[in-house]
């Protein structure tokens, strides 16, 4: 079985990495089992073999992989026998430029909304290199960087018009079924969904049925996932 690194708060079955939720959500469009270990911010020993400091990790035999692009990548061209998560050159184009975009047009508005709810479902031992490396990256607090105002979530809206123009015709951005592409834009709502309860996009919105219908594939893998506001005072 491949072991995969999987960011976690203050519970081990808190798991909220956009980035990992990615790559879950691609093993199990392939079929592949995996068992995701627990790791934390300030655990980069135990990932040193892999010669960087971040997750998504995968190994996979004595195959180390990580970045989620990459490991997306690996998936289809050693598993070529399982679904494919981009049927073609193009639709593997097409799902790397959503990538870009989610990553630099989606994510750092998104942060505004979620970085204080983020902060608190992490581990004691990871509050305090996040609030300095953030704060160092940002230039400022972690109070002054939050925005949960009205007008913001409004203008947070609509910065995914692109993706909901398709949405309003067409149940994944794949097309009929999902694929790579739509599990390179879940990890980014998952990442909310698992951390904040901040109500991010309209019931109706074509994007919030889209995502509760990613919430509910591979028998509701990400659906069962544990979120912050859920768990019991003593772990919060």
């Amino acid at each position: 079985m491949m072991t995969l690194y999987d960011l976690a708060g203050q519970d081990d079955d808190l798991r909220f990495s956009p980035y990992c939720w990615r790559v879950k959500m691609a093993l199990a469009h392939k079929g592949l089992s995996v068992d995701c270990k627990p790791w934390r911010f300030t655990e980069k020993d135990q990932i040193a073999f892999s010669n960087q400091k971040k997750v998504p990790v995968l190994v996979d035999g004595d195959q180390v992989i990580h970045d989620s692009w990459s490991i997306m990548s690996y998936l289809d061209t050693v598993y070529r026998s399982k679904p494919p998560l981009f049927v073609n050159e193009a639709a593997r184009e097409s799902a790397y430029n959503l990538k870009f975009w989610v990553e630099k047009t989606i994510h750092l508005p998104l942060l505004k909304l979620l970085i204080l709810d983020i902060f608190n479902c992490l581990h004691e031992k990871d509050k305090a290199w996040f609030r300095a490396s953030r704060e160092q990256r940002l230039g400022m607090t972690l109070e002054s960087f939050s925005d949960i105002s009205e007008g913001f979530i409004q203008d947070f809206r609509q910065l995914l018009e692109p993706v909901r123009s398709t949405l309003e015709w067409q149940d994944y951005l794949n097309g009929d079924q999902p694929a790579g592409a739509d599990y390179l834009l879940f990890g980014t709502f998952q990442w909310a969904n698992c951390t904040s309860s901040v109500q991010l996009l309209a019931e109706d919105d074509p994007v919030q049925v889209w995502f509760q219908r990613m919430l509910s594939l591979f028998n509701y893998l990400a659906g069962k996932a544990t979120k912050a506001h859920t768990l019991s005072p003593e772990v919060r």
